[in-house]
């Protein structure tokens, strides 16, 4: 499925290509832009990889033939093949991988700089990692949105904010591993709770947050514990996670047409936490789904929405 606003388009890439056209995406953002390291390799193909890409899917948004905006989303199977998600380099994941069903990582998410201001951009990526949620009938999203920079004290309010407001529940809570961390760096920096609550300021810590971490707030996200200071990219990460029938009811009804139609995908506890089979309500078709979600991602574009039921092609195998 694709989704098209007039000359804006975003699906999954299809071709080695267009996989490559998202490495330098990534590339010109986070090794030109913001100073993340490079290898001699990647700095002469001009592109930001690493070993999780091979059997990872691209989101990408084109405008004209040309992709200027993209995720990189990892679920369970593609995580199987590489022996583990990216986040596990930095976070322990051991509860939500006892999670059955579907699960998926999102990283890397970046925008060409010429098309920030075009909100449509963010939006359609949205759209298509929700379109990504239905087809592959995921419960649980999480990934490691970054701030540039690796001293969190420059990010106090809005970490110590995540800290006091956010955590996920403990069943599910994501660990920061102090052991992976760079020799060099203190391992009490790693600590959310920075500021005592007193002095978190609920507006002060949303204009520390990033665009991205306030949108997952908005979808109902939490968060893990510990801040995770990756020197060599030059970030330091915090771990959101969204559970799909967590997602903000108002939400929900614009993505499906029902206020309950997620609570199927997500973990039912019994004795012993044992966990529920994940199964899709009928109710989340895609076409249904996707046209609810125009509605209020795309807005005021809505009424330009084309959806193309096209299947793209699987990508080779082991191309990185």
């Amino acid at each position: 499925m694709a989704i098209k606003v007039r000359d804006y388009e975003v699906r999954l890439t299809r071709t080695k290509e267009e996989r490559k056209q998202v490495r330098q995406l990534r590339y010109e953002v986070f090794c030109l832009e913001e100073g993340a390291g490079a290898t001699e390799e990647q700095k002469n193909l001009g592109e930001e990889y690493d070993a999780y890409d091979t059997y990872a899917d691209y989101m990408a948004v084109f405008h004209n033939k040309k992709i200027v905006g993209t995720y990189r989303i990892i679920d369970r199977e593609a995580a199987e093949k590489m022996g583990g998600f990216y986040t596990e380099t930095e976070f322990n994941l051991s509860k939500i991988k006892r999670v059955n069903g579907n699960i998926a990582e999102m990283s890397r998410a970046c925008v060409n700089a010429e098309y920030r201001e075009n909100g449509l951009v963010m939006r359609l990526l949205w759209a298509g990692l929700c379109e990504y949620v239905v087809k592959r009938k995921v419960s649980i999203l999480f990934g490691v949105p970054s701030f540039v920079g690796t001293n969190p004290a420059k990010s106090a309010q809005a970490i110590s904010y995540l800290y006091y407001n956010s955590l996920s529940p403990s069943r599910l809570r994501a660990t920061v591993l102090k052991e992976n961390l760079d020799p060099s760096i203190d391992p009490r920096m790693t600590q959310m709770n920075i500021l005592p609550r007193v002095f978190v300021d609920e507006e002060e810590a949303k204009k520390e947050m990033t665009p991205l971490i306030k949108g997952y707030l908005r979808l109902g996200a939490t968060f893990g514990r510990g801040v995770f200071i990756d020197k060599a990219f030059g970030t330091y990460d915090v771990f959101v996670l969204v559970q799909t029938k967590d997602i903000d009811r108002t939400y929900q009804k614009h993505f499906t047409g029902s206020e309950n139609s997620f609570d199927d995908l997500g973990i039912k506890e019994g004795p012993l936490h044992i966990f529920g089979k994940i199964i899709m309500s009928p109710i989340t078709g895609t076409a249904k789904a996707l046209r609810a979600l125009a509605e209020l991602i795309i807005r005021e574009d809505v009424n330009d929405v084309e959806y193309i039921d096209k299947e793209p092609e699987k990508s080779d195998d082991g191309e990185e």
